[in-house]
């Protein structure tokens, strides 16, 4: 038997030891790897909301696109900078993580959408608990909204 043919346990050419399938399986299906895939599948349908919430009124575009980039950055640094790089998409996250504003008109936007959503779902006969829900949030999200600076 030669040196070539042992298989005693040497490693392989390339210096590392065999893995086996079920090492490898768990590799791939580790915590992390599961974490970062959720975080990607995520971001892909924040950004498809994003990008319908541009151009249909009502609908905050920008608010999903940051948080597509925040997916992004924990799970695809490559889909990450797509984003910020777009000539549509990208300015709004960009500005965004820049200051941590939100102009005037958009927080006005914003607040109206609230005040309409609410509106609305009462208009129409929403549960009593369903409109609960949404006061809690919007009241929320309007401290938020007011509470960031304007440029």
């Amino acid at each position: 038997m030669t040196a070539d043919s042992d298989t005693s346990g040497a490693l392989p050419p390339t210096g590392r030891p065999h893995r086996s399938e079920g090492e490898q399986l768990a590799g791939r299906w580790s915590r992390a790897a599961i974490y970062r895939k959720l975080l990607f599948a995520a971001g892909i349908v924040f950004l498809v909301i994003g990008a319908i919430g541009m151009v249909v009124p009502m609908l905050p575009g920008t608010v999903f696109l940051i948080l597509a980039a925040w997916c992004f950055t924990r799970s695809s640094p490559r889909f990450e900078a797509w984003l910020l790089n777009h000539r549509w998409l990208g300015p709004g996250v960009v500005r965004w993580r820049e200051t941590g504003a939100i102009p005037p008109l958009v927080k006005l936007f914003a607040l109206s959408s609230f005040v309409g959503t609410w509106t609305g779902s009462w208009y129409f006969g929403a549960p009593t608990i369903l409109l609960a829900v949404l006061g809690v949030v919007f009241i929320a999200l309007t401290v938020f909204v007011a509470s960031r600076p304007n440029h």
